[in-house]
């Protein structure tokens, strides 16, 4: 298959007019504007790599921490159908058998390619930032714990949510990356002395910056300025015109200096209708299209990866750096390989987007989820 774009994005972030060429489950050749070669199978306004979200708890109706493989295939297919070909699993913060069992069910999908990964968001959370996470099932890192965790993926776990103020919260960083773990800062209270020690340990990522953790304050400036300011850690932003205004999405882009990803934070209530759902242990409503637990705290979001971009290019940003937020950052982030660029080799995962950037065709390992049009 041929598809020229009329913008494309490139391996070194440009966009700009080109030629991709796809035989099976790889793509194995890009080129720049050359017309001499060949018709198109297709023709697009604007062609990307595959969407890759790190954060996602669920869609259409379907939650990760459900553990019903029908779920899992429901919240799968919902952003997949909306350009995400590269998604990991997120959980909340549960008991530990209950997360045991929830990482074995995500597991099966993990090796099957059909999820990039497993996300742990808590259970060593902050008690003062616990957001949506139920308080009655936070705990500290103990070593055995996270052992644990760790042991019962096999692998699978690609990144860890944790607040390194907790008591071990310190030696759990280091625990995570030695086991090539993600470590991330996020539902934390910590002051910036605490998470810069926890990045000097190895945490690369802020989990949804701003959100869950002390706003910044001229004498006590907190998480914010230390995990925007560090060129080792890249920070998650949530676009989804509720977790941030656009002027401050704008303002953390421009200010990354480690670079930063665009992630949902969906919910099972994401690609869905209002309604009821529950996330983890907790029941969570959707009104509007916002969802929030019965407390009122907002719990996720109904986000997909497509109307991210839509809304971060709307705050002003570059549509270059909206995508490749979307797709090369995220996946060199968690350590993926073949995925977020369009280069030789890498998977034939793509995203046809038209000149209003709706998603008009999704191609994953070289077959079609949503065909475009002809």
């Amino acid at each position: 298959m041929l598809i020229r774009a009329d913008r494309m994005l490139h391996v070194d972030g440009a966009l700009a007019p080109g030629w991709l060429q796809v035989e099976g489950e790889r793509i194995v050749q890009v080129l720049g504007d050359l017309s001499a070669i060949g018709p198109p199978d297709v023709e697009v306004p604007v062609l990307s790599p595959g969407f890759v979200d790190i954060h996602c708890h669920g869609g259409g109706g379907g939650a990760f921490t459900s553990g019903d493989p029908a779920e899992i295939r429901e919240a799968v297919r919902a952003h997949r159908e909306e350009g995400t070909t590269s998604l990991v699993a997120s959980l909340v913060s549960d008991e530990l058998d209950a997360l045991e069992a929830q990482i074995a069910a995500l597991h099966s999908f993990v090796t099957a390619g059909e999820l990039a990964g497993i996300h742990l968001e808590g259970p060593w959370l902050s008690p003062a930032r616990c957001g949506a996470h139920d308080p009655a099932r936070l705990a500290d890192p103990a070593p055995a714990a996270v052992a644990r965790l760790l042991t019962a993926g096999e692998g699978s776990v690609r990144m860890v949510t944790l607040a390194p103020e907790l008591p071990g919260g310190i030696e759990a960083v280091r625990r995570l990356v030695r086991g090539g773990v993600v470590a991330a800062i996020g539902h934390t209270d910590a002051a910036a002395a605490t998470i810069a020690r926890a990045v000097d340990a190895g945490a690369t990522v802020a989990t949804h910056l701003f959100n869950a953790m002390p706003p910044v304050h001229h004498r006590e400036p907190g998480p914010v300025p230390v995990l925007l300011g560090d060129d080792r850690v890249v920070v998650e932003l949530i676009a989804d015109g509720q977790h941030l205004h656009p002027d401050v999405l704008a303002l953390a882009a421009r200010g990354a200096r480690g670079g930063w990803v665009l992630v949902t934070d969906a919910m099972a209530g994401a690609l869905a209708p209002d309604g009821d759902y529950l996330l983890g242990p907790q029941r969570v409503n959707v009104r509007g299209g916002v969802a929030r637990v019965e407390g009122g705290a907002v719990a996720g979001s109904t986000l997909s990866m497509s109307r991210a971009v839509r809304t971060a290019v709307a705050a002003g940003i570059p549509l270059a750096g909206a995508l490749r937020a979307a797709t090369a950052v995220p996946a060199h982030t968690v350590d993926l390989e073949g995925v977020g660029v369009l280069a030789a080799g890498a998977w034939a995962d793509l995203v046809l987007l038209g000149e209003d950037l709706g998603v008009t065709g999704v191609l994953r390992r070289g077959r079609w989820v949503v065909e475009p049009a002809q």
